[in-house]
C-alpha cells in the first residue's frame, strides 16, 4: 500500500464522517409532526377542537438553554367554555417545553 493511498482514504473518511455531522446536527421535527405530538400528548386530559402553529422555528432560552422551537396553541371547550393554550415544543425532538393558558 502507497503513503497516497492511505492518505486518499484518510481524507475520504473525514470528508464523509464531517458531511455525516453536518447532516445529523440540522435535523429538525416538521411543524406539522411537532403539533401532531402535542395533540396526542394532551388529549387524555384535555379536549381538543383546534390547533395552529408557526411554521418558521425561533430561538428560544428557558433555564439559562438555548432552544430551537416552535410555538403554537390549541384550543379546547371544556364545561361550555373554550380556553386557548399556548405551548413551545422543541424544535429537534418534538418535546413540549411548556403549555399554559
Amino acid at each position: 500500500m502507497k503513503i497516497r493511498d492511505l492518505l486518499i482514504g484518510v481524507g475520504l473518511g473525514f470528508a464523509a464522517g464531517y458531511a455525516v455531522k453536518e447532516a445529523c446536527a440540522h435535523k429538525t421535527v416538521s411543524p406539522e409532526k411537532a403539533l401532531k405530538y402535542v395533540k396526542e400528548n394532551v388529549k387524555d386530559s384535555i379536549p381538543v377542537n383546534g390547533s395552529w402553529i408557526h411554521m418558521t422555528p425561533e430561538n428560544y432560552e428557558k433555564d439559562e438553554l438555548e432552544y430551537t422551537v416552535y410555538k403554537g396553541g390549541i384550543s379546547s371547550t371544556q364545561a361550555g367554555e373554550t380556553k386557548q393554550l399556548d405551548f413551545v415544543v422543541d424544535a429537534k425532538t418534538g418535546t413540549i417545553l411548556e403549555l399554559s393558558s
